[in-house]
């Protein structure tokens, strides 16, 4: 049988979940982002999505790069700042498609579930990319 993972309402009082083994993203371009990690990629199955846990601290961000997959944005808490200007809210879902490149930020703290197809891949980005937050102005 397998073991199914339950987080019963999560939206109820907002999203603290301060029982989690959160971690801090240790990655170049990342900044104060902390992670817990609901599945992941799996080399011996082949598995290639992963599902996270994401919480921002205000003023954190993550590293700009591109996604190779789809990838699902779910706003459990806060407000989640992208990097082409637009801000997302409390249970705003965000879906983007292969190819989109991206920083993500928050300049008041918010708590993301965050599911990918496939992995992302780091890059540079290009000017006008980041038109808010980190990085602004590259």
């Amino acid at each position: 049988m397998s073991e199914i993972t339950v987080m019963a309402d999560v939206f109820r009082d907002g999203f603290e979940m301060t029982d989690l083994p959160w971690v801090p993203w240790a990655e170049p371009g990342r900044v104060g982002v902390e992670y817990v990690v609901l599945w992941g990629p799996d080399e011996k199955t082949g598995e290639d999505s992963a599902a996270l846990l994401l919480r921002f601290p205000a003023g954190a961000h993550g590293d700009f790069h591109e996604h190779l997959g789809h990838e699902l944005m779910l706003v459990l808490d806060g407000v989640l700042d992208h990097s082409d200007g637009r801000s997302f809210h409390r249970g705003d879902m965000v879906v983007e498609p292969p190819g989109t490149r991206h920083q993500m930020s928050s300049a008041e703290g918010c708590t993301v579930l965050a599911v990918r197809a496939r992995p992302a891949s780091a890059r540079v980005p290009e000017a006008g990319q980041i038109t808010t937050g980190v990085g602004a102005g590259a």
